[in-house]
């Protein structure tokens, strides 16, 4: 059951479906947009992305929000690297990776349950990590499927 997660040999040897590659590399895209937009806009992002108001916070307050955001989107940045390299040399991670990106994205959910953040009207940014959620969920069942090819026989 595990081994689709964690291959014996991390090489670029990819049994699942290939449109789980295409939807890996979309993810990235959209991974490596929403950290330089955070990194380099943080103000916009969380003010229009996000609805946060940060205009009714006192400056110093708005800018540590505006620095939290750059920090995430530098950790973001760096799991698109780290997704880019597998993407291109490790294909046998795919399902990791995938696996990992969804339990950020859901640990990041039950986070902000019981630490909301105080947000104005309906931001888009829900609807961004909604297409996110569902891009990994879809593309982590197809790198699971393995192919009838006799070239990747199932292992046990």
């Amino acid at each position: 059951m595990l081994n689709p997660l964690f291959p014996r040999r991390a090489d670029n040897t990819y049994p699942g479906h290939r449109l789980a590659l295409v939807l890996f590399g979309l993810l990235l895209v959209m991974k490596a947009g929403t950290s330089l937009g955070t990194i380099f806009n943080g103000y916009k992002a969380a003010t229009v992305a996000d609805g946060i108001p940060l205009d009714t916070y006192t400056p110093a307050a708005a800018q540590t929000v505006v620095s939290l955001f750059a920090v995430w989107g530098l950790t973001n940045l760096v799991l698109f690297f780290i997704g880019l390299v597998v993407l291109v040399r490790y294909r046998g991670l795919i399902p990791l990776m995938f696996a990992l990106l969804l339990l950020q994205q859901l640990g990041r959910y039950l986070v902000l349950h019981f630490l909301p953040v105080v947000r104005t009207g309906s931001p888009p940014g829900f609807v961004i990590n909604l297409v996110m959620l569902a891009l990994m969920i879809v593309g982590l069942a197809l790198s699971l499927w393995r192919r009838n090819d006799p070239a990747f026989p199932e292992t046990s």
